[in-house]
């Protein structure tokens, strides 16, 4: 069974930090590229950032410099390190991998920043 479980979300003061986790089981998961999106209250959801199964990392412009993601293979959990968090970043947060052949989302995680 394939699954994907975030978790590390929480409410967070702004400036604060938070480190989001995605632990997958159930498909090979050093195959896949691994994203990360989120969803703010009442908007679309939306792509963060990436990880290429090459190691190369792209990030959405506003979350450049603050957010990191990364990958360790042998726990086949994909992680999303936020720093200098701010009240816009408030959003149920979903991880998402994808290969040529198959693609699975997340249940998601909610980040709150508010003081």
């Amino acid at each position: 069974q394939v699954l994907l479980l975030e978790s590390g979300g929480g409410l967070v003061r702004p400036g604060g930090s938070l480190r989001l986790s995605c632990a997958a089981s159930g498909f090979t998961f050093h195959m896949f590229n691994t994203y990360w999106y989120r969803q703010p209250p009442g908007k679309a959801r939306e792509w963060v950032a990436q990880l290429r199964a090459s190691g190369n990392a792209d990030y959405v412009d506003f979350v450049k410099g603050r957010f990191t993601i990364s990958t360790d293979n042998t726990k086949k959990t994909v992680y999303l390190q936020m720093n200098s968090l701010k009240p816009g970043d408030t959003a149920m947060y979903y991880c998402y991998v994808r290969n040529s052949f198959n693609s699975y989302w997340g249940r998601g995680t909610q980040v709150t920043v508010s003081s």
